[in-house]
């Protein structure tokens, strides 16, 4: 991937006007029926990683249902993909600060699909500060709303449809080990999902539900022109050995084996897709 272009567009940002369009794995990803039957919630799956996840969970073999926030273009061409793929997809507009909306989502899930078999928990907020002054207070709980109590209101209204075999994937972030200096509400709401996840694996573990967390590194979503200065996407992903930004599709394969009965024995897990940064 050649060097990005200064870019900036209004939070939250959308897939066509990025420069250049990140790669979901509409022309690459193919399915092997590793999630046939399966129903799965992804938050977050109008763009970026959760577009990537539901293409191939589609392909895989699942029906999903994507959640995202006001972006209706970028939600229809999910959905399109999807359907191309001859799954069911089912759009959920709203905001999960609210916690009337994720018990919504939920309800639709089992309403429309008969069934959570995957929850994926990808739906974030993120913002970038110089300093601590800066950072408004509606903004540091806006951070923790989305992040981490919309997930964990989404696990606690999801758990009594979720049977043995079940799979939960949170996704957390590079930045649980290393915390950006300019995004410390970011990281702090990725080290509580890390824990979060970690903890609750635990917890379910005699119910035979499995909980993961993906650490991603720098990857191309609508996320990063819209809450990073120009000069700052210009130079984004740079700094990893890898020496680019990873794409969407890169880290599909990962959520589809935390997904599937091929991972029957991975729970407690943080999986890192970070361009070579290591977690320790």
């Amino acid at each position: 991937m050649s060097a990005l272009p200064e870019q900036q567009q209004r939070p939250p940002g959308t897939t066509a006007a990025m420069e250049p369009v990140p790669d979901h794995g509409e022309e690459s990803y193919v399915g092997h029926g590793r999630l046939a039957g399966k129903a799965a919630v992804i938050t977050g799956g109008d763009s970026g990683i959760g577009r990537a996840v539901a293409i191939a969970f589609a392909r895989e073999g699942a029906d999903v249902l994507v959640a995202y926030l006001e972006e209706d273009d970028d939600a229809r061409e999910t959905q399109r993909w999807v359907e191309q793929a001859g799954r069911r997809a089912v759009l959920v507009r709203g905001d999960l600060a609210d916690a009337a909306h994720c018990s919504a989502v939920i309800e639709r899930a089992v309403d429309e699909l008969g069934r959570i078999d995957v929850l994926v928990n990808n739906a974030a907020f993120q913002r970038t500060y110089k300093r601590l002054e800066d950072v408004p207070d509606e903004e540091w709980q806006r951070h923790f709303d989305t992040n981490i109590t919309a997930m964990f209101r989404l696990c606690k209204a999801a758990l009594p449809h979720l049977r043995a075999g079940a799979s939960i994937i949170n996704t957390a972030s590079v930045n649980v080990d290393q915390p950006k200096p300019t995004l410390v509400p970011y990281a702090a709401t990725k080290g509580a999902i890390a824990n979060f996840t970690a903890g609750l694996a635990q917890q379910l573990g005699d119910r035979g539900i499995r909980v993961n967390s993906v650490l991603p590194g720098p990857i191309w979503t609508p996320l990063i022109p819209s809450t990073m200065p120009p000069d700052q996407v210009k130079s984004f992903g740079k700094s990893v050995p890898l020496g680019r930004p990873g794409q969407p599709a890169e880290l599909a394969p990962i959520f589809v084996l935390l997904a599937s009965d091929e991972a029957s024995y991975m729970s407690g897990g943080a999986y890192p897709v970070t361009g070579g940064n290591p977690i320790l």
